[in-house]
């Protein structure tokens, strides 16, 4: 109880010192939030290069109408946390070589500044231009996992992460782990030896679940997946049991250590990492990559619903007062954005927002509730095919068009990176439930001998400058930026 109320009090204090540092000028804190894989890195770099150098964007109306005078980017208000470093994402999108950017490996921060004119100054030209601060935060998708552990103890955790190894696809992966499991008493002697061999198979198992072809989300604790600067650390040494029904923990026993370290983990690594770096969020963007899930089976999309709803708990989302904001601001504004839609034909976009929407459907009503604006959108934060149709037979297609990753492969070829496919990318169905249900979500290249294929990666488009400008083409990113900022520029 006095852990949660300290933890409640540093919270409070860091939000008090946001609001005396901040000016009549509108601050945003924005939340983009994801699982590993979602898109983070891609969507940051996007945003901010349409906010510094526009594009595209009807969507966007402070754009649009012509009242952003210009961005720039300004030095992170936390000099302890790394840059966001935007440059080399945007080389690696654009350059010859492009290619999508590494996953993010550590937390870094970008702040962003917008010059506009507001809607009244903007008509009379009477008012000065004012500036909208845009503070955001990139980290590894990972870390995410761990926000779920803040309402669960020791034995929570160890049960449900029990229960869960149980499951058809998650079985033969924890095989290892169960085997090793089953010749630990909890109740012996603390054991320095079994506990770090418990938590490497542990670990092993959660890497395991975390390969594309299976695509499970809940695999907490995230620094397992990631360990970043707790690499080797003894604070990683720890790993669930099967405990009796009721009783605590014997002193000096297997049971108390690792719950112990368990405790340690949740104050030390998580506690901070939610305090420093989300509990004083205005709006939040949650990225999830749903055809991932869709496309390894039912088990995988079970599970990306339920670490989603487990995460997204640990925020409060509603509308904000002047008391709130000053002590423990909500999160006024949510949108839920699947990403990847480029790997679908537009006519299935409002479907694939349909299915998200029915996988967030706790977490939306519970923001919803509580006064949040929430929107769902389909989305790709650069666009890597284009639309196209194509004839099979008598067949006409709609499909998609693009340059699919060195070593993707489909109906037996192996691609080098350079060559153009058209892809048939099916339709999802009406149904949000039926796709939920599917086995296994395929579309279909488009060839003589063409028959059912996965999802292939495509390579970022081949962009040329427009007056030395790269313009990053995308599906929607102005939606997400007018429902983000958009308020705030008036």
């Amino acid at each position: 109880m006095f852990d949660q109320l300290a933890h409640e009090a540093r919270i409070a204090a860091r939000s008090l010192i946001d609001a005396a540092a901040s000016t009549l000028d509108p601050t945003i804190r924005l939340g983009v939030t994801g699982l590993s894989r979602a898109g983070k890195t891609v969507f940051i770099t996007a945003l901010v290069q349409a906010l510094t150098h526009g594009g595209r964007l009807p969507a966007f109306r402070a754009y649009a109408q012509g009242r952003i005078a210009g961005a720039h980017l300004a030095p992170q208000p936390d000099d302890a946390v790394p840059r966001f470093e935007v440059e080399s994402h945007l080389a690696a999108l654009t350059g010859a070589d492009r290619h999508w950017p590494q996953s993010t490996r550590r937390i870094s921060e970008l702040r962003v500044v917008v010059d506009f004119e507001s809607r009244s100054g903007f008509l009379s030209r009477q008012k000065p231009g004012r500036r909208l601060t845009l503070d955001i935060v990139d980290y590894p998708g990972e870390w995410l996992l761990d926000l779920a552990l803040l309402g669960q103890d020791f034995r929570t955790w160890s049960e449900r992460t029990l229960a869960s190894a149980e499951g058809a696809t998650r079985a033969p992966l924890a095989a290892d782990w169960r085997a090793h499991l089953a010749t630990l008493d909890p109740a012996a002697p603390e054991d320095e030896a079994a506990a770090r061999r418990s938590a490497e198979l542990f670990r092993h198992y959660l890497l395991a679940g975390r390969a594309e072809r299976v695509a499970l989300s809940t695999l907490p604790p995230g620094r397992f997946l990631m360990p970043g600067d707790l690499d080797g650390s003894p604070a990683l040494t720890f790993a669930p049991l099967a405990l009796p029904a009721d009783g605590e923990a014997p002193s000096g026993s297997l049971w108390a250590m690792m719950e112990r370290r368990y405790e340690s983990y949740r104050n030390h690594v998580v506690k901070p990492f939610f305090r420093d770096h989300f509990a004083r969020l205005d709006r939040q963007v949650v990225l999830v990559d749903a055809l991932a899930a869709l496309n390894a089976g039912p088990e995988a999309v079970a599970d990306l619903e339920t670490a989603l709803t487990d995460v997204l708990e640990a925020f409060r989302h509603g509308r904000n007062s002047w008391l709130t904001s000053l002590f423990r601001p909500k999160i006024d504004r949510l949108m839920f954005a699947a990403t990847k839609a480029d790997h679908l034909h537009h006519t299935s976009h409002d479907r694939l927002e349909a299915i998200l929407r029915r996988l967030v459907g706790r977490a939306l009503e519970r923001a919803e509730f509580g006064g949040a604006a929430v929107d769902v959108v389909a989305l790709a934060s650069v666009r890597a095919t284009r639309e196209a149709s194509a004839k099979q037979g008598r067949e006409e297609l709609p499909v998609i068009v693009g340059v699919p990753e060195a070593g993707e492969a489909s109906n037996g070829q192996v691609f080098d990176g350079r060559e153009e496919i058209a892809v048939f990318p099916g339709d999802l169905p009406e149904d949000p439930e039926v796709a939920l249900r599917a086995g296994g979500y395929r579309g279909r290249a488009v060839s003589e001998d063409a028959g059912d294929i996965r999802f292939v990666k495509f390579r970022p488009p081949r962009l040329s400058p427009e007056r030395g400008v790269v313009h990053l083409p995308h599906i929607r990113l102005d939606r997400t930026l007018e429902f983000l900022i958009g308020d705030a520029l008036v």
